[in-house]
């Protein structure tokens, strides 16, 4: 299986004819960790909206290849088929849904017809994950996040990231409203996941989920692109000094581009 890789060139994104990203380049490999930093209203979210194929995001411009293909001729059923996965900002609660069957369900839906996921192996391994997780067994059996915290959400996004083995993952603020002990175990999760056959985006405003996941490239977004570029220490630089010593080098107003997906 070789490596995956994501390329995105110039790639411009509306909604409602509101310009928000505006030509953004980035390019991530498999063994690698990107994290996106950048204040409010910058497109953050609506680029990982975009990358999944929201209906709500039009890409007017630009190109998107994944592993070769063009993914923005791919449904959104047909780019979790070929192995991009996005732990959402806020994860919808179903209900009449356990999260084992959801589980196992989408396991078996990446697999040929005869080749699905035996009932035993799919318990051992849910266990075994939950186990890293810290998560109660119980959590298997209730309605797909119904009922669940703020932090049971995100631990149960990281979950299915585990569980369905993704080639790229998004994770769109996943620390948001975890406290410092979930923290720890989300990240978890997501080192466990490291490896030359899976690369990951990570996209957040504070340096402190980035403590416990160290990124190989850290990339600052503003005005719909990414303006600045580098390693493990510009988040450090951020957290210390905010915005304002980018965007006086250079030179960019202080305006954002719209509201966050």
């Amino acid at each position: 299986m070789s490596a995956p890789n994501l390329k995105i060139e110039d790639l411009r994104v509306s909604i409602e004819d509101k310009e928000i990203i505006k030509g953004l380049d980035l390019e991530i490999n498999g063994g690698e960790i990107h994290a996106i930093m950048g204040p409010n209203g910058t497109g953050k979210s609506t680029l990982s909206a975009a990358l999944m194929g929201h209906p709500k995001y039009e890409v007017t411009s630009g190109k998107v290849t994944f592993n070769g293909e063009d993914l923005l001729e791919m449904e959104v059923d047909e780019r979790a088929q070929a192995g991009l996965f996005l732990a959402m900002q806020y994860p919808s609660e179903v209900s009449g849904i356990t999260n084992a069957d959801f589980l196992r369900s989408a396991i078996n839906a990446k697999r040929e017809e005869g080749q699905e996921i035996s009932l035993m192996k799919f318990i051992r391994e849910l266990d075994k994950k939950m186990d890293t997780l810290e998560m109660d067994n119980t959590f298997a059996h209730r309605y797909l996040n119904e009922g669940f915290s703020g932090g049971e959400k995100k631990r149960n996004e990281i979950l299915q990231m585990m569980m369905l083995e993704p080639k790229l993952a998004i994770l769109d603020e996943i620390d948001s409203g975890l406290d410092i002990d979930a923290l720890k175990v989300v990240a978890k999760g997501v080192n466990d996941m490291r490896s030359p056959d899976f690369g990951c985006l990570i996209i957040t405003h504070y340096q402190r989920l980035l403590n416990y996941i160290t990124p190989d490239r850290v990339h600052v977004m503003m005005q719909g692109r990414i303006v600045k570029s580098g390693g493990p220490e510009l988040a450090q630089r951020l957290e210390a000094e905010g915005y304002d010593w980018i965007k006086e080098e250079l030179g960019i107003k202080d305006e954002t581009v719209g509201q966050e997906a």
